[in-house]
């Protein structure tokens, strides 16, 4: 579904992207981790257009991005890790207005709308909203228009641990429907029941990109933490 090759960015004279080459493909729910400042939102925006490879290509559904527009996106629903909107306006208008721009979706996946009950707080700001709340409006529109894709940044960041158990469950059904979902998190606990892959980036390249269970196989570890600490002090990658 996304295939990556020989992807390099620089920013001035920092290199971000090191040769990344990956091939992510249907139904696979993959974390994408490492310390910060590896490369993984640079590569997640790489994939989404907001950021311009200095080489390489992206492929999506077999097709070029940088020469097909902009239209693959409306297959894939992003949710940053700050999601950034007009403080003037309120959670509904905010919903409303991202609907009108995509009116040839014939069916909305409103789940999120109803088990954080947004509509009873669609006459707020935002402005006027908590972190969590703000988080919960990015995760209503990443899944709203039914993508086949979803790019998920920190996706639990500033939830409370029952929003967060309603997300995590929402990722479970996309994941059984046969989605391609990246995630990246710092808690790796977190992400154990929920991913089947794993691709560790550090200093802008790709270290490994391992399935779970061949990971906890190869270092004698079912837990996930445990799996990647034990394969990094190894040297195994």
């Amino acid at each position: 579904m996304i295939q990556i090759e020989h992807v390099y960015k620089q920013f001035g004279k920092m290199e971000v992207l090191h040769d990344i080459k990956l091939t992510l493909g249907k139904g696979q729910a993959i974390a994408l981790i490492g310390p910060n400042g590896c490369g993984k939102t640079t590569l997640l925006k790489s994939i989404l257009r907001m950021v311009i490879p200095t080489k390489g290509n992206i492929f999506f559904e077999g097709n070029d991005i940088a020469s097909t527009g902009d239209h693959y996106r409306e297959k894939i629903g992003y949710m940053p890790q700050i999601g950034r909107y007009p403080d003037n306006m309120k959670i509904g208008q905010v919903i409303e207005t991202i609907q009108s721009l995509r009116s040839n979706v014939l069916k909305l996946d409103e789940d999120l709308i109803d088990n954080y009950h947004l509509k009873q707080l669609y006459h707020k700001r935002m402005s006027t909203l908590s972190g969590g709340t703000r988080q919960k409006v990015s995760a209503v529109l990443s899944f709203l228009f039914n993508p086949t894709v979803l790019i998920l940044d920190e996706p639990t960041a500033g939830l409370d641990p029952i929003a967060a158990e309603i997300l995590k469950e929402k990722i479970l059904s996309a994941r059984q429907e046969g989605k391609l979902i990246l995630i990246t998190s710092h808690l790796l606990a977190e992400l154990d029941e929920l991913i089947s892959e794993v691709i560790f980036m550090q200093d802008g390249s790709v270290k490994f990109h391992k399935s779970v269970e061949v990971l906890k196989d190869q270092v004698g570890h079912q837990s996930l933490s445990k799996a990647i600490s034990h394969f990094l002090k190894e040297g195994a990658a």
